[in-house]
């Protein structure tokens, strides 16, 4: 039976997505000859296009989408990684990826966001350097918020999995035997601080050995990590045989202390970080075990979600992306 419409003006990508059993972002993929996909995948949906009327849009030269990514984190740390997953991910025709850095400022946030508007952009991510909660935008552009999710549980987000992340690390140290830890991590007012002490709170618990000493909690950087080994070390009902930390910064800085005190990492103590900073947890010694929050993966998976939601389907809610366990000598010792 040919299902019937008024004309291909009235069909839209997500119907034809729905026609196919695909999301809208494959269905624009396989419309358009891009993206990794299947033969039989690209086959149903052109069929299910030629069935709606679809098929005479698909020989109309591509426009350009244009995407903006709403930032607060100055530095690109965070959003960086996302951008160039996000990239990867906008494969529907032409592709205009606009960067505006609003430096977590909300004045700054809205006169992007009405310049946005007047330039008619297509969809907008919003990511920043924190993981905490943010304001949603009520925004009338299709918009998906990475990393940081939004407060509205009728937005879209796409964060990394902290808590399973936490799980990884202390399963990795259980399976080396390692069961004295401690926890030392950022500031006691940030979520990512405190989610990560929490979860290794639960996971150390869960597994028999609760931690010799209650999280320590301070700034994101080197220095703390070097003061909290003192008080660690100075202070714990029992020494700790693995130390892990809220980030790769504090986890150096936490292996250099115990160096010049004459402790061995990881025959002592083993020590963890969390991030996956590359040009942190290369140059410390030895090279750190730490857990890559996979944000490439963040920002192209809120990419395919904002296509839907251009298309016409957002999908409402958190999404969580696994993370990875990155082992290195801070565990493992020398290769």
């Amino acid at each position: 039976m040919v299902e019937s419409h008024a004309g291909s003006s009235a069909v839209r990508v997500a119907d034809v997505a729905a026609a196919a059993g695909v999301s809208p972002a494959t269905a624009s993929k396989a419309l358009n000859n891009t993206g990794q996909l299947r033969e039989s995948t690209r086959r149903r949906v052109r069929e299910a296009a030629d069935r709606l009327g679809f098929s005479e849009r698909m020989r109309e030269p591509s426009r350009t989408v244009t995407v903006a990514l709403l930032t607060g984190d100055s530095v690109g740390r965070f959003s960086l990684p996302i951008l160039l997953g996000a990239e990867n991910a906008l494969s529907l025709g032409q592709i205009m990826v606009l960067l505006c850095d609003t430096r977590d400022d909300p004045v700054r946030e809205q006169y992007y966001l009405e310049r946005l508007r007047e330039q008619r952009v297509d969809g907008v991510i919003v990511t920043g350097g924190f993981t905490d909660p943010r304001r949603s935008l009520h925004a009338d552009i299709p918009t998906v918020y990475a990393h940081a999710p939004s407060d509205d549980p009728s937005d879209t987000s796409v964060v990394s999995d902290d808590e399973a992340g936490v799980r990884l690390i202390v399963d990795h140290l259980a399976s080396l035997g390692r069961r004295r830890l401690a926890h030392l991590t950022g500031p006691i007012d940030q979520r990512s601080a405190t989610l990560r002490a929490d979860a290794t709170v639960a996971a150390a618990e869960a597994a028999g050995h609760p931690l010799v000493h209650e999280p320590l909690h301070g700034a994101w950087t080197e220095a703390w990590g070097r003061a909290a080994v003192d008080i660690l070390l100075d202070h714990a009902a029992e020494t700790p045989d693995a130390i892990t930390c809220g980030n790769d910064q504090i986890a150096r800085g936490a292996a250099d202390r115990l160096r010049e005190r004459s402790v061995s990492v990881p025959d002592d103590i083993a020590v963890t970080g969390f991030d996956d900073w590359d040009v942190i947890v290369e140059g410390s010694r030895p090279p750190l075990t730490t857990i890559n929050r996979r944000l490439g993966e963040v920002g192209r998976r809120a990419a395919e979600l904002l296509l839907d939601a251009i298309a016409g389907a957002p999908q409402p809610g958190i999404q969580r992306v696994q993370p990875e366990l990155v082992t290195r000598g801070s565990t493992l010792g020398a290769a």
